[in-house]
């Protein structure tokens, strides 16, 4: 940690915007700087000491790293709007046998048998494969957080229900589990602030109980009994 801030890489597609917003609440006096970098630069940004946490996907080298995974991501398959998926919900890998299908440098996904057909490049991003998609020139999947960071009103996407999907997870250096990186972890597990295990919570000044008013007792008016 640099002095006076506490630095988040995060892969793009990862929106650690709410999380930011509880660090804000709990961690006044250490700022939360957010450093968006490509998913495979975030691991060796980590170990060169550039950041002191990282939102990665999945699977990364753990030597000397402590890895929580947090969730998957839904894989889908982006298309020209009137291309036939788009009149379906969902599909699966089966469907797509037929489609060319990019493979940009940077993809996320871990394939065993990669569906469709090669397309005729591999571009070079995620950004380039979705203009080629909009060129009518091939499909692309992708996890789904990417289909909506790279969103087009031409295109649209689909989920493809048998695709290897990519999950997200919170990464640190062992030897760097401090007391703010701690409160990192309760944050991002949902936590609560008294049950988080970083920094012994703050105490909250107690507030006195304002006097009770004892309300004077009205005297009793007695009734005279008439003589007959």
């Amino acid at each position: 940690m640099t002095k006076g801030e506490f630095r988040l890489a995060y892969a793009p597609g990862v929106t650690p915007g709410k999380w930011a917003g509880v660090w804000a609440e709990r961690v006044r006096e250490v700022p939360l700087r957010l450093i968006q970098v490509p998913a495979a630069d975030a691991v060796p940004l980590l170990r060169d000491g550039g950041v002191d946490a990282a939102f990665v996907r999945l699977p990364v080298d753990r030597e000397a790293l402590h890895v929580i995974p947090l969730y998957l991501e839904t894989t889908v398959v982006v298309v020209p709007k009137d291309h036939a998926v788009a009149a379906v919900e969902e599909v699966e890998l089966a469907d797509l046998a037929d489609e060319d299908v990019f493979e940009p440098l940077d993809e996320v996904l871990a394939w065993g048998d990669r569906p469709g057909q090669p397309a005729f490049t591999r571009p070079e991003s995620t950004a380039g494969a979705i203009e080629l998609v909009a060129s009518g020139a091939g499909v692309l999947l992708l996890p789904q957080s990417l289909a909506r960071l790279h969103h087009r009103k031409d295109l649209t996407y689909r989920a493809v229900t048998d695709a290897p999907q990519s999950q997200i997870g919170l990464a640190w250096l062992e030897a760097a589990t401090t007391d703010l990186m701690e409160e990192l972890i309760g944050i991002v597990r949902g936590r609560t602030p008294n049950s988080s295990r970083g920094r012994t919570p703050q105490q909250q000044p107690t507030r006195k109980k304002p006097p009770q008013k004892h309300s004077t007792p009205k005297p009793r008016h007695r009734t005279r009994r008439r003589r007959t």
